[in-house]
């Protein structure tokens, strides 16, 4: 490079940054619907329950077993949309997280993207229990696991 040259940096806006993390959390509070009983409304009031199997950022919409209606699958675009509601309990990560991170502190990592707790880099705790990792950490979390979904269950 010589002395004239320069290097662009595209500007970064306050408003750029604030699109970028209202995106990202919308998309961490939405990937708790996954997996989980939906009523989705459309525009022109309908409504239909079932399973959230997908979603995008343009709610286009994807619902397994659709009750009611003997439907399999089901894609809804987002452009119909209305609303789309939880309808069961979502799984509460944070609070599994606290009580694992009393027997590991500082060694627990909530990752709401992928839905699941990260407990010293090789323990992996989704709602459904200890999907990756073994060895004596890996069952004290398994129990801790066990007795969250018990005590969350009443």
């Amino acid at each position: 490079m010589n002395e004239n040259s320069c290097i662009y940096y595209p500007s970064v806006s306050p408003s750029n940054i604030m699109g970028a993390v209202l995106a990202r959390k919308f998309g961490e509070e939405t990937v708790q619907f996954l997996g989980k009983k939906v009523s989705v409304e459309t525009s022109d009031q309908k409504t239909y329950n079932g399973t959230l199997t997908g979603i995008d950022e343009k709610l286009d919409v994807v619902l397994d077993n659709v009750e009611s209606l003997g439907i399999l699958k089901l894609i809804l675009n987002g452009t119909f949309v209305k609303e789309i509601k939880l309808m069961e309990k979502p799984f509460d990560f944070k609070a599994l997280s606290d009580r694992i991170s009393r027997v590991f502190p500082g060694l627990v990592k909530i990752r709401e993207d992928v839905g699941a707790i990260i407990v010293m880099d090789k323990i992996k705790v989704t709602q459904s229990g200890i999907e990756e990792g073994s060895g004596l950490a890996a069952d004290r979390v398994k129990a801790i696991y066990e007795e969250f979904v018990k005590e969350t269950k009443k």
